[in-house]
Formats: structure tokens, sequence, C-alpha cells
């Protein structure tokens, strides 16, 4: 009996040295390339501004101060909220695209999907610069909304935040669509048609049954929309104009035609604390954490009546 113990400690001991072998590798590049810059931008933040352009070397908060002025709040707004838009639309578009082509015969599924991810093989900027062309006041597409009446003389469609919104959501949705599908390719359609049998209407049981049973995915949907579009440069800078400015290109500013380092790091580090806290609400989601602690709070809200 001893010896079975001992057996299987040494093979339970064997068995976590190799996932810890095989798991170096990417804890050395997280650390390396993430954990390590990350705490040198906050470290930076408390730096003071070097005249020349550098880092100065005392220590001092005046910085984060500066990052919370008006003008700089007023560009963080527009950035949360504008990223919660392109993320919302993206969602409100991805889930009946990854709804139906989860339906589709699976010869049909991979066409589709590559349909979905060849816009994904040309250089980003090209990308962009295509929506240039296209929303250009003399582009093709505006003139025939001016022929057709839609829009007047004085609508202009790029330098402004539905340019930013639109191509953002262009370039965004099919990475909210790959996640979606995935979790719907596993869910069991046979529960929508149970729901549709005991009375439920279509939209009813896609709500209360799909939705719910692809959580996961749209969880996964929501951070790679989000997280990007919160630290969004080239398609601001390119389509938005002044109006469409948003947190990165002020990092950028800072950063390169101001030479404040500090500042640049600053709001870099408030981007990044900012962006954490979806990420936090979205682990402690799937690990039940939240539903725990709102279960406690009503027991004891329900103890004290």
């Amino acid at each position: 009996m001893a010896d079975d113990k001992s057996n299987f400690s040494a093979r339970a001991g064997a068995k976590r040295f190799t996932e810890w072998l095989f798991t170096a590798p990417s804890l050395l590049w997280l650390a390396v390339f993430f954990v390590i810059p990350s705490l040198l931008v906050f470290a930076i933040a408390f730096k003071t501004a070097d005249p020349a352009g550098g880092i100065g070397p005392g220590w001092t908060l005046d910085t984060f101060a500066n990052v919370l002025r008006s003008d700089y709040v007023s560009v963080l707004w527009r950035t949360v909220w504008v990223s919660c838009a392109i993320t919302a639309i993206c969602l409100l578009l991805g889930i009946p695209v990854g709804y139906w082509i989860a339906q589709q015969r699976e010869k049909y599924r991979y066409w589709l999907l590559l349909v979905i991810i060849i816009p994904l093989w040309t250089n980003f900027l090209i990308r962009i610069f295509a929506w240039r062309v296209l929303l250009h006041p003399d582009g093709f597409l505006r003139s025939a909304l001016l022929k057709l009446g839609i829009i007047s003389d004085d609508v202009f469609l790029l330098n402004n935040l539905g340019a930013v919104i639109t191509v953002s959501v262009y370039t965004c949705l099919p990475f909210a669509i790959l996640p979606i599908y995935a979790a719907a390719e596993k869910f069991n359609f046979s529960l929508i048609e149970a729901a549709r049998d005991l009375g439920a209407s279509r939209f009813k049981a896609f709500v209360s049954i799909f939705i719910p049973g692809i959580k996961r995915g749209i969880y996964t949907a929501i951070m790679v929309v989000f997280i990007p579009a919160m630290g969004s440069y080239a398609i601001p800078d390119l389509v938005g104009g002044v109006d469409g400015e948003m947190l990165g290109n002020k990092i950028a500013i800072r950063a390169s035609a101001n030479r404040n380092l500090p500042e640049a790091a600053a709001l870099a580090a408030l981007l990044s604390v900012i962006i954490s806290v979806p990420v936090l609400l979205v682990f402690l989601k799937q690990k039940g954490v939240l539903k725990n602690v709102i279960n406690i709070r009503r027991s004891s809200g329900d103890s004290t009546k």
C-alpha cells in the first residue's frame, strides 16, 4: 500500500513537472513582453518629464492630475462609449450570423467562414485607406446617397465618429463572429425546437435558450472587440479627424510630437486600468464569483428583515 502511494505521488509529481515544462516558454514570453513592459509603463507614469523629451529623475503624482483634467476626460469618455457602441453593434450582427452559419450543412460552413476570414488577408492599413476612398466627400458612396436624396450637401461621411464606428465594426466583426460560431457549433439546437413545441416563439426561444447557451462565446467576442477598440489608434487617426480623436491618439501625440513620456505612460496606465475592469468582470462571471456575492448579499438582506 505504501509503495502504491509513493508511486502515485511520483507519477503526479512527474506530471506536474511536465506541465510546468511545457508552460514555461509561454510564461517567459508573457513576463518579458507583457508583464515587465506594463510595469515599466506604470513606473514611468510616476516620473517627472524632462524638457529634452526624456524622463526626469524625480517622482511625482502631478502627471496623473494632468491627465484627469477636462479635455482628457472628454476624450476618455468618448473612447469608452465609442468602444461600447462598436462592441454592441458587433454582437448584434455577430450573434445572428454565427447562429445562421452553425445551422448550415458542414460542407457549406467552411466556405462561409472563409468569406468572413478573407478580408483579414489584406493589410490592415490598406483596408482603412480603402474606406477613406469609399467615404471621401467626392467618393462613390456619398455621391450615390446625394443622388438618392438620403443625405444633404452638408453631411459628410468622413472625419467624424460615425466613420470611426463604421470602420471599426468592419474591422472587428470577424473577430466577434468566430468565437460566437465556435460556441454555436457545439450548441444543441434541439433545445430550441423543444422550446418551440412548448409554445415559445422563435424570437423567445432564440433569446431565452440560444443566447444563454453560447454565453462563453459572447464573453470572448466582447473581449476581442472591446479591448482593441479601446486602444485603437490608426482608425481614428485616418478616418476620424478632430471630432473622432480617441485616447490612443492622445497617447501617440504625447509620446512622439510632444515628447512627454510620463504623461503618455499615465494615459496608457489609465487605459489599462479601464480595460482591466470588463476583463475582471468576465473572469469573475465565468468563475461564478459574482453570482455567489449576489446570493450572499441577498441572503444577508433577507436575514435583516
